[in-house]
């Protein structure tokens, strides 16, 4: 019942991560549904390199539309967006994109907390936030903010992440929806697209 309900809801799903989590996402990227009925927005830790070889590596991964995100771009359905390097990524009520330099939070920017918590509060239960493998607790509030809106909360298995501790530690501070490995998290996105 709780698929069926996440089907016809969800709007977005933003996915963060830090430490292993490029290489989850570079396996998952090639088999998401296309066309994504939902926006994909995702938030990586990563150097503070205004390069856009990571946006690249994405795209050249997935037959969805992915790009870096810009300040004041509209987030639309289908396609996938990723938080620039050392910007937080917030989004607004009118489902437009904020980039802001503010201080790091858990020693980051972006925040996975910043965009899921602005998430949380423009798609409430519509919204999917998915924490992948990473070092620190980046996330951990974030998912909070994001089951008290009515959202769905999804973490990588600990024991498949590169490090474990950022799954973790959402597990530990939030009552999580999905505990999932990666071909788990293909079939639970393939399910929220309505793709069986």
């Amino acid at each position: 019942m709780a698929e069926t309900k996440l089907i016809h809801l969800c709007e977005a799903v933003v996915v963060g991560g830090s430490t292993g989590s490029i290489e989850v996402l570079l396996s998952l990227l090639p088999q998401l549904p296309t066309p994504l009925s939902f926006a994909l927005i995702i938030v990586v830790h990563r150097k503070n390199t205004a390069d856009s070889t990571l946006a690249n590596l994405f795209a050249l991964k997935t037959n969805s539309p992915l790009s870096e995100v810009d300040d004041k771009e509209a987030i639309k359905p289908g396609n996938i967006y990723l938080a620039p390097a050392d910007y937080h990524l917030l989004i607004e009520q009118d489902k437009v994109v904020a980039l802001d330099d503010s201080e790091k939070i858990n020693y980051s920017r972006p925040s996975i907390d910043v965009t899921f918590e602005s998430a949380a509060d423009v798609y409430g239960p519509a919204l999917v936030g998915v924490l992948l493998s990473g070092a620190n607790a980046d996330g951990s509030m974030g998912m909070i903010a994001i089951k008290k809106a009515g959202g769905t909360l999804v973490v990588q298995q600990p024991e498949t992440a590169l490090v474990g501790f950022m799954p973790q530690q959402a597990m530990s501070v939030n009552d999580v929806d999905y505990v999932l490995d990666v071909p788990g998290l293909v079939a639970f996105l393939h399910a929220l697209n309505g793709v069986h």
